[in-house]
């Protein structure tokens, strides 16, 4: 990627039992639904985010799924904005060309590439093989073990045998056409991004990657543009104002990106 391209804003719609919620990283588990930790929950449906989205035209923004009880959800936001938005969770090699015919414009898969938290090299091959690499996004959302990361699954309460590095995103960047990556240990917590990973990202990448975890200010994009030298976007999520945010102003991203 050239180096000459600046860090973008990219939006989310993240649905919990078909409502879209912010939700604090670590706090999702399938053994105890008690620790959830639930910043916001939104009152407009998902449909009206892929609305306000697709009337800015801010493209390349996902729909993850946490869990089941979110397949309508996500199939009327994408049918708000026909090819606007990714989708991610729960996706494999038998349903992936589903959500593109629902008008998701890529799958995103993690999950189903880790059976028992270690990675298959077949599955990867499979659904990038039913979809094309260029409609996959492989989901390499992390959480840090002392100085390395290693991709969590299972909405990040498993980790897996893979570590975040330049020889695994090369591997995977073989077969797909984007990378996006959760820092779930900062994820919903609005202290800041993990500065350490956007940098090491920066480095490693050669396919457009789109980082979340942590934003807490307007500033943050131009701090992930630095320190990516423009090879990373960034989502924001409970920070912003449409979310419940108070720190970061929704309208003043937009204005950014159209600037």
């Amino acid at each position: 990627m050239s180096s000459s391209r600046h860090s973008c804003f990219r939006p989310c719609i993240d649905l919990h039992d078909g409502q879209v919620k912010q939700i604090v990283g670590g706090t999702l588990s399938d053994a105890s639904p008690s620790t959830l930790k639930t910043n916001f929950v939104a009152s407009q449906s998902p449909a009206e985010f892929a609305e306000l989205y697709r009337k800015h035209a801010l493209k390349g923004g996902h729909v993850i799924k946490l869990g089941p009880g979110n397949d309508d959800a996500a199939r009327a936001a994408l049918a708000a904005w026909p090819s606007g938005l990714q989708i991610g969770g729960g996706i494999h090699d038998k349903n992936a060309q589903q959500w593109l015919d629902a008008g998701a414009s890529k799958v995103i898969v993690t999950s189903f590439l880790f059976p028992e938290a270690k990675f298959s090299l077949d599955r990867l091959k499979a659904v990038s093989d039913a979809v094309g690499k260029d409609r996959l996004v492989v989901d390499v959302s992390c959480r840090r073990r002392d100085a390395k990361w290693f991709v969590a699954m299972n909405k990040w309460q498993d980790i897996t045998d893979m570590e975040v590095s330049q020889a695994s995103l090369d591997l995977l960047s073989e077969y797909c056409s984007e990378f996006l990556v959760h820092a779930a240990d900062v994820e919903g917590l609005c202290q800041g991004i993990d500065e350490e990973l956007v940098s090491r990202l920066g480095e490693w990448v050669s396919l457009p990657t789109t980082y979340a975890g942590g934003a807490k200010a307007i500033e943050d994009l131009d701090l992930v543009d630095r320190l990516s030298n423009g090879r990373v976007d960034l989502t924001y999520g409970s920070a912003l104002d449409i979310f419940g945010g108070t720190l970061v102003k929704f309208e003043e991203l937009v204005h950014r990106e159209h600037s």
